[in-house]
């Protein structure tokens, strides 16, 4: 028996090489932990670092990764794809398909554990956090493609993790940030929990608490990652016997909890979570896990029953090397983005080869980000892919020329719960209207909600992009130029 199977440290590549990044994964594994959460790096170094852990130990280690907009959103050289909300504009074929290219580049990569799909309902305007990477905020239909999702991913040999249970939903604030509290009745947190029920009954191997209090579930308002009775309500109610994971442990609704980070391990455990995902400092938290069952505090029972799901999990899971890496999705990947890319209202402006545009960009997301995110790993997005997606097609791109064929203002707005707010800022908003002010037949992409839209009324022309990755702003482009051209 050892609890420190039941902890899994952070690896956050940045642009680091193996070698830099194998001696804290060499320590983990020499501390007992059970696997890792990755955040960047490559299929390549991946596979290169997968082969060191392999000569070290002979026991699985499981390797998990948030993969919700496709194996890309972490692995640089992995197929990146549409949010959730915007496959989910298409047909259910589309849903499956990029499920498939997912498992199977994480597979590839060795990332057995993908921490998708996200089954909260996008159905609070206000929520800083979950926005675009929800399905959508019926219960109906986002339970359908969770079924979905889970259903494809996993018959490609990895495990799904259906998350924030019992659902992120209706927050208005960020966990990452502070404890949210949701006042909802039970009768309203019954249509969240649908498609939680729909990932069980599809035998999806996880489920991740939120660090949200429902004190209607729990009247103590402990976070559900911390709740003996929202976690039996999981097990008991729903009939969940897979692995229970928490949310990372260093986001600060934990410490705004009123408890350590040390102190919310052990309760989180003894709750009865069988993984405590991302701490600040593994070797603290494995050591108060230890003194926690050496003191009684902790059952024996209760560490060998997580300690066998973590086990069972990262054997189910185990991914071969020898297996060839897939051949890249980014054509099919890029047809699926120009899909989902549509009209809010009025006209896109289309632009043909030997045309030009004058192309503004405004950014709502230059925020310092909190030390906590401002680490190897932390992914900053590419504003310019959109100039250069256009100069690719042969359209001649002057972001000052108003003299140009077509007119176009960028907007970039995406779900970051470290801003503190859903929509758009007053700043971003004014500079906005004074530009359509001095060009009111601009066309405005939206690269974010489309409820952002709202705030836009002034805006004639709003043509909506989900969210800022490189692979939408391509999608953009080839909507501009070659849909004028055919």
């Amino acid at each position: 028996m050892n609890p420190a199977r039941l902890v899994f440290p952070a690896i956050r590549w940045g642009a680091r090489a193996p070698d830099e990044v194998w001696p804290e994964v060499r320590r983990g594994i020499d501390l007992g932990v059970g696997g890792f959460v990755v955040f960047g790096g490559s299929v390549a170094a991946m596979r290169e670092l997968l082969a060191r852990v392999r000569q070290r130990t002979d026991r699985p280690l499981l390797f998990a990764s948030d993969l919700e907009r496709g194996a890309g959103q972490q692995l640089r050289d992995a197929t990146p794809l549409p949010p959730p909300a915007a496959l989910a504009t298409m047909a259910d074929s589309a849903l499956v398909e990029a499920a498939r290219i997912t498992a199977r580049e994480a597979a590839a990569a060795g990332i057995g554990w993908v921490l998708a799909p996200v089954a909260d309902l996008d159905i609070e305007p206000a929520n800083p956090i979950v926005g675009t990477r929800a399905f959508g905020a019926k219960a109906g239909s986002v339970s359908d493609r969770v079924r979905a999702w889970v259903q494809s991913a996993q018959a490609e040999g990895v495990s799904a993790c259906a998350k924030h249970f019992p659902g992120h939903g209706r927050t208005t604030v960020d966990s990452h940030a502070e404890l949210p509290v949701v006042s909802a009745t039970r009768e309203e947190l019954e249509a969240d929990l649908e498609p939680f029920l729909a990932a069980i009954d599809t035998e999806v191997r996880s489920v991740m608490m939120a660090h949200v209090a429902f004190p209607e579930l729990d009247p103590t308002g402990a976070p559900a990652s911390l709740s003996p009775a929202i976690i039996e309500l999981l097990r008991k109610n729903l009939g969940f016997d897979g692995l229970v994971v928490t949310d990372a442990f260093i986001m600060q609704a934990v410490s705004g909890s009123g408890r350590t980070e040390e102190e919310a391990a052990v309760e989180a455990v003894r709750a009865g979570c069988d993984v405590v995902l991302y701490p600040s400092s593994p070797e603290s938290t494995i050591a108060a896990l230890e003194a926690a069952l050496k003191s009684g505090e902790l059952k024996p029972g209760r560490i060998e029953e997580a300690e066998n799901r973590v086990a069972e999990i990262a054997a189910s899971s185990y991914t071969s090397l020898e297996a060839p890496v897939p051949a890249s999705s980014d054509v099919r990947a890029l047809e699926l983005a120009v899909r989902s890319v549509h009209l809010i209202r009025g006209s896109s402006h289309l632009v043909g080869p030997s045309q030009s545009i004058r192309l503004r960009v405004v950014d709502d997301d230059v925020v310092e980000l909190p030390p906590s995110l401002d680490a190897p790993g932390s992914a900053r997005s590419d504003r310019g892919r959109l100039a250069s997606a256009l100069q690719d097609r042969g359209v001649t791109v002057d972001p000052e020329s108003s003299g140009s064929d077509i007119d176009v203002v960028a907007v970039f707005s995406e779900v970051k719960g470290w801003k503190g707010r859903a929509g758009l800022g007053e700043a971003t908003v004014d500079t906005l209207r004074g530009m359509l002010e001095d060009s009111p037949d601009a066309a405005l992409v939206l690269f974010g909600h489309p409820r952002l839209a709202e705030q836009l009324r002034f805006a004639a022309n709003v043509l909506c992009a989900w969210c800022g990755d490189s692979l939408m702003q391509e999608a953009v482009a080839e909507r501009l130029v070659t849909t004028a051209v055919r």
